[in-house]
């Protein structure tokens, strides 16, 4: 299980979905810039700069903006994101532990192909829920602050109402095809990869289960996952910030970049993607682990004798 050994009592459900939101907002919060410098970068190329203005590199990405936009451009779409993950991550991590002892019937050390299965499950789900969160997300760090250039969106519940209202249901779970591709890869990558490289570690008594194995376990995942999903993660990006009709679908969106951009555009924005996703799997597993044993112990000091 994930963050846990054997020998522990597992925790209950509400703990693990209470955790995993949580520990998501919380790494959410933190690496958000990343997070926007990503979307600036995989979106670049697909039509003409406004205002000549050019990204080059994530750290570069991040200064341009901070220059030309402000410093709060680089949170546009924060409360989106909260709210995504507050839907997403309860239970794409939460409900991980518990897919994978069904798919198992509760036997122990499940093969990778049973955590694979588990955690393209849970990613399938998550996303078909927090959907709309995710839209709304993207064309907030997509849309540029600029004077002279009108926006978007002024607001995140007039995003969803302007999104409704102009493109329909379709137009607030647009993407979702793509994105749940993203997501079950994503999902799969990171929490089985996690599961081994911290049940490898404790194995060979490299590290005890406590914070740096969380942390090497988490920047690995975060690594392999990145290389993973990047190509199916520019799509994903670039067909839910794409105005009505722009693209046909999410496979003609691929076949466009593919086309008129050569294949270095699917690992478009990929530095920005690992920093982000890297330092994003730290602070959440850890917060996470963390989160979860204060938990445990107050329901264990709170509980009668």
């Amino acid at each position: 299980m994930v963050g846990l050994k054997p020998s522990d009592v597992p925790p209950p459900l509400g703990v693990k979905m209470a955790s995993a939101g949580a520990a998501a907002c919380i790494a959410d919060i933190i690496t958000f810039p990343l997070d926007t410098a990503k979307v600036r970068l995989q979106i670049q190329g697909e039509k003409q700069a406004v205002g000549g203005i050019r990204y080059k590199g994530v750290f570069g990405t991040i200064s341009t903006m901070v220059r030309t936009e402000g410093p709060r451009s680089l949170y546009n779409g924060l409360v989106a994101g909260l709210q995504r993950q507050v839907c997403f991550a309860s239970i794409r991590i939460g409900l991980y532990d518990n897919v994978k002892n069904f798919y198992t019937g509760g036997k122990e050390n499940p093969g990778v192909l049973i955590r694979i299965l588990a955690g393209c499950t849970t990613g399938a789900m998550a996303v078909s829920f927090a959907q709309p969160t995710d839209v709304v997300k993207v064309r907030f760090q997509a849309q540029m602050n600029l004077n002279g250039v009108a926006r978007r969106y002024n607001g995140t519940m007039q995003a969803y109402r302007q999104i409704f209202l102009n493109e329909g249901l379709r137009g607030l779970w647009k993407g979702t095809l793509p994105n749940i591709t993203r997501n079950a890869l994503v999902n799969c990558t990171e929490l089985v990869t996690y599961d081994l490289i911290k049940e490898a570690i404790l194995r060979h008594n490299m590290m005890s289960d406590n914070l740096p194995c969380h942390f090497v376990s988490a920047f690995g995942a975060g690594f392999v996952t990145t290389v993973i999903a990047s190509p199916v993660d520019v799509v994903k990006t670039r067909y839910m910030n794409s105005p009505p009709d722009q693209y046909r679908s999410a496979i003609n969106c691929a076949w466009t970049m593919l086309t008129k951009e050569g294949p270095t555009a699917f690992y478009k924005g990929f530095m920005p993607s690992f920093l982000r996703l890297g330092s994003w799997n730290v602070v959440m597993f850890v917060s996470f682990e963390q989160i979860k044993r204060a938990m445990m112990v107050s329901r264990r000091i709170e509980a009668p004798n």
